[in-house]
């Protein structure tokens, strides 16, 4: 078995490795090639800690295995650890015997940023222009660096809850010779693309704080409760997601179907446009909204690419197991 340490991870997966890597198991569910196990997400009882399981199988990539791990939210100020700490578990699909462990911290972060940015290139109007960021965390960075690879923009503008973390946005706009503007929520609609990326659990953005023609990726509901947005924005948007069955359930579609806004059959796989079986976005002033839940399948998909790149290099340790 080879296990790859969280430290060696930032040295082998870039974001373009993440991307495709991402891009490339959308394509696998949406045809039937790959598909995701049901979601163990549970509040443990101990430090405000959420914690669970993430795993599927991806015939064509031949990648079978589980991501384990969660939310500890006191990490930073006790510990100065992140909050997110997880794990990647991969087995051999023909034997069952596990063939890696993976440091999954910095792979969650990647392959979280990788689904937004996937959605971005095959729904984003070309012309886009203006990008829009509902949150400045630690995670936000990493969207927004890779948000501003996927079109020309030239200017990024941004909102969060606490004001004082919006440097960390001015920052990555810095780093793309970028200008960064604050913004109130109603400043929004200048934007051609938002992502939202929070742990709110009642909607931030409104309906009519959203332009026509913008395209949006909602990625930070991904337990039941959370919410980012106002419902009726689904009903205004032509609604993607990564799994459906996490979108109605723990993804930010779970408040528009419990309130009877749309149905199962309103959303639509990413994978599907990414394939030609969609054709995505149809017109200029279409409003476009990707639901990323964040999906097992993602995880071992990255964390395969990294063991591949680890074998290769000589940095995975091999241990007998």
């Amino acid at each position: 078995m080879y296990i790859v340490p969280e430290r060696a991870i930032a040295d082998l997966m870039t974001r373009a490795a993440a991307f495709e890597a991402v891009e490339k198991v959308f394509a696998a569910m949406a045809a039937g090639d790959a598909y995701n196990f049901p979601v163990v997400r549970e509040a443990i009882g101990h430090e405000d800690a959420l914690y669970g399981f993430k795993g599927g199988f991806d015939r064509a990539g031949l990648t079978l295995g589980l991501k384990a791990g969660g939310y500890w939210p006191n990490n930073l100020d006790k510990r100065g650890l992140i909050n997110h700490q997880s794990t990647v578990f991969l087995f051999d699909p023909d034997t069952g015997k596990a063939r890696a462990m993976v440091g999954g911290n910095l792979l969650t972060a990647l392959r979280t940023a990788a689904a937004s940015s996937v959605s971005i290139k095959h729904l984003a109007r070309e012309d886009a222009k203006v990008i829009g960021m509902v949150g400045a965390g630690h995670q936000a960075k990493f969207q927004l660096r890779a948000a501003l690879e996927q079109r020309s923009f030239d200017k990024v503008i941004g909102w969060n809850l606490h004001p004082e973390m919006l440097p960390n946005l001015a920052e990555v706009a810095a780093e793309f010779d970028l200008p960064f503007e604050p913004v109130e929520l109603d400043g929004l609609r200048e934007a051609d693309v938002i992502i939202s990326i929070t742990s709110s659990f009642e909607a931030i953005l409104k309906a009519d704080q959203v332009s026509p023609g913008t395209h949006l990726a909602c990625m930070g509901t991904d337990t039941k409760g959370k919410q980012e947005v106002d419902p009726t924005l689904l009903t205004r948007a032509t609604v993607f997601t990564d799994e459906v069955a996490q979108s109605i359930t723990i993804g930010e579609a779970q408040h528009a179907v419990a309130q009877g806004l749309i149905t199962e059959g309103d959303i639509h796989q990413l994978g599907a446009v990414i394939n030609g079986a969609h054709p995505g976005r149809t017109s200029a002033d279409q409003i476009t909204l990707f639901d990323g839940t964040g999906v097992g399948l993602q995880d071992l998909a990255v964390a395969a690419s990294v063991v591949d790149l680890a074998v290769q290099q000589g940095i995975a340790i091999e241990v007998d197991f």
